[in-house]
């Protein structure tokens, strides 16, 4: 009889854990491969509407500024619609929902496919289109992000989202080879025609998928609470400010380079859709040899030197792109821009993700989202206005250098508490069955604690995090009080906009939720716990 090899369990062990953490372990669940490939194909429908419609606005015009703008028109629906997008993610069906959002994106194609064919199409006309089709990618994108951390374990999740940036950037090499090519070959009205059909399989592959909906007991959430608590949520999460600071920096200034590239491509020599095409495809490639290093990055690499490190890259390639004398040179310049660009926002989307408990995911990720386009829209037309003003180069390059100076400043004024709360679903605390129909006012909830004044300064830091719990969980009104007459008695004081809201919040607890309060329950001298009352607000 042979002895068991330790040595041998070791080395599977550590064979399995490494199979585990690789950057294709997410392939491995069925569903997951579903939607990565739903993904990978409504990018190449992005990219080659991008690329059509930005390459049609030079045949209409020459102006930096309206080649910018097909930029801003397509992100800013992103930045006006993201919110509502995110809320209407997290209290719907989020597969239905995540179909409709196809056959939206189908029917601009279409619309976008008539009017070329019928010669009809001008400048604002295009830009119109554009932003329908912006619509429809803000009605996308936040719900997929929420269905992600469905998928995979947690542990898989830096992998799993840079299989969706290899998705993105794969599209951003095939999507330019294959709208040039039909450009070249049948013209522009067959990018939007493929589109069309794209995305109408899309969304029958999508209806195939039997996700098991759980609506909450409590019914639906109406869409302006529901909006109201993710911005409340982003508000008092520091980690999520800092995100999306930093994720705003970025794009502010990184947008330059794509806003102006396809003026920078008609300047280099021989300069045409062909040139324009390996730009993009230099730039995609760059962000999938990327994402296979960047497991081994993000170990070498904290997030905030990643961050620092790779706008400083960034800034180099941009101005690499903006001067160079031929495409030789330029290619690998957007190679290099490509690497650094998803290595920074893999880490970004990393944080914000790890941020977000799944109750408020969706809308989370949908402010992050709005912090992208929005900073893509405005960046994009102020660098147009710029090289309008001046020229392309010159205006990548103070995108380049300003860039660095922003992301210094920022991580200077925002701390990006590293630290991960446990944002586990809770069930320790029970909610509480009223003696009587509760009406539509508001609910008041106070907490008495007996502390001693010794330590009040203490307390009253704790109790600060107290008030952003609360107010994450979706309370529209937090205060402390202390009673005059004797300063070891305090009243927490916390206010919900109906008793089925404050049901919610009991639905919402996390494990970092119920550890605070049994470090405010430890300050508590009394022999009994704190007294505990809900009142309903009859008349205002």
């Amino acid at each position: 009889m042979s002895e068991p090899n330790p040595g041998a369990h070791s080395a599977q062990s550590i064979a399995a854990e490494r199979a585990a953490l690789s950057p294709f372990a997410p392939l491995r669940s069925p569903v997951f491969r579903m939607l990565w490939g739903i993904w990978v194909t409504a990018n190449l429908c992005t990219w080659m509407h991008d690329v059509a419609a930005a390459w049609m606005m030079t045949s209409f015009t020459s102006t930096p500024l309206w080649v910018a703008l097909v930029q801003t028109a397509s992100t800013v629906p992103m930045f006006l619609l993201g919110l509502p997008s995110g809320a209407l993610a997290d209290i719907l069906d989020r597969r239905r929902y995540f179909i409709v959002t196809q056959f939206w994106v189908a029917g601009v194609a279409l619309v976008l496919c008539a009017v070329t064919v019928a010669d009809a199409m001008t400048a604002p006309l295009l830009l119109a289109l554009t932003f329908a089709n912006g619509v429809g990618l803000a009605m996308r994108w936040p719900v997929f992000s929420a269905i992600v951390p469905e998928l995979v374990p947690r542990a898989q999740l830096p992998a799993a989202l840079g299989l969706n940036g290899i998705a993105m950037n794969a599209s951003r090499i095939a999507g330019p080879l294959v709208a040039g090519g039909l450009i070249a070959s049948a013209g522009t009205e067959y990018v939007f025609v493929l589109n069309a059909v794209l995305s109408v399989i899309s969304g029958f592959v999508i209806m195939s998928w039997r996700r098991k909906h759980a609506p909450s007991p409590l019914g639906r959430e109406r869409l302006i609470s529901a909006m109201r608590v993710g911005l409340q949520f982003v508000g008092q999460s520091a980690r999520l400010r800092a995100v999306l600071l930093r994720v705003f920096m970025f794009f502010f200034h990184s947008t330059a380079l794509l806003a102006l590239l396809p003026l920078v491509a008609r300047g280099l020599h021989a300069g045409g859709a062909g040139v324009f095409t390996t730009l993009l495809a230099s730039m995609g490639l760059g962000a999938i040899t990327s994402v296979l290093l960047l497991p081994r990055l993000r170990r070498i690499i904290g997030g905030e030197r990643l961050l620092m490190r790779g706008t400083i890259v960034q800034a180099v390639a941009m101005l690499g792109v903006a001067y160079a004398p031929h495409l030789l040179i330029a290619a690998p310049a957007m190679f290099i821009a490509g690497m650094v660009w998803i290595a920074t926002v893999n880490s970004l989307s990393v944080s914000a993700q790890l941020a977000l408990p799944d109750w408020v995911r969706a809308r989370g990720m949908s402010i992050y989202q709005m912090g992208i386009m929005g900073a893509s829209a405005a960046g994009a037309a102020l660098w147009g206005q710029i090289a309008t003003w001046s020229s392309v180069p010159t205006a990548i390059t103070l995108a380049a250098f300003s860039g660095v100076i922003a992301i210094r400043i920022s991580q200077w004024l925002v701390v990006n508490k590293a630290e991960d709360e446990d944002l586990t679903p809770s069930r320790e605390l029970k909610a509480p069955t009223p003696k009587f129909p509760p009406g539509q006012g508001h609910v008041v909830m106070t907490i008495e604690y007996r502390i001693d004044p010794d330590r009040a300064a203490e307390f009253l830091e704790l109790m600060r995090e107290s008030r952003r719990s609360r107010l994450r969980q979706g309370a529209i009104n937090w205060e402390l009080l202390r009673d005059v007459s004797d300063p070891g008695r305090f009243t927490e004081r916390v206010v919900d906009e109906s008793w089925t809201e404050h049901l919610r919040r009991f639905d919402r607890l996390t494990a970092a939720d119920t550890a605070l309060r049994r470090r405010k329950l430890k300050f508590h001298i009394a022999e009994s716990p704190p007294v505990i009352h809900r009142r309903i607000v009859e008349l205002p």
